[in-house]
């Protein structure tokens, strides 16, 4: 099996399209959206146990804690799965969504 690469300097666009390549050769495409939702849920979990291990904030001696780099990574991948199944470009809804964002006003 040949390893997938991603370019030097990524789009979200690049990272979107690697993601479908990976699901596809690690066999994760057939995954629904209902699953790849589940997961992502875990995986944020995992991220505030990250944090509240680098934050020294008590956590389960017995679990086993990535770094929060990792965790976020993880989110990454799942967040372009989900967009993937969806089509939607996630370039493009950030665009859309920070001019809706722009026009509200923040206190």
């Amino acid at each position: 099996m040949k390893d997938l690469e991603l370019r030097e300097k990524p789009t979200l666009k690049d990272y979107q399209e690697y993601v479908n390549m990976l699901e596809v050769q690690r066999g994760f495409i057939d995954q629904d959206v209902i699953v790849k939702g589940l997961l992502l849920g875990e995986e944020i979990g995992e991220l505030f146990k990250a944090i509240r291990k680098t934050n020294k904030i008590k956590t389960d001696i017995n679990a086993n804690v990535g770094s929060v780099k990792e965790e976020l990574a993880d989110i990454l991948i799942y967040l372009c799965s989900i967009a993937n199944r969806y089509d939607i470009d996630l370039e493009e809804a950030f665009r859309e969504k920070e001019e809706i964002n722009k026009k509200r006003v923040w206190k």
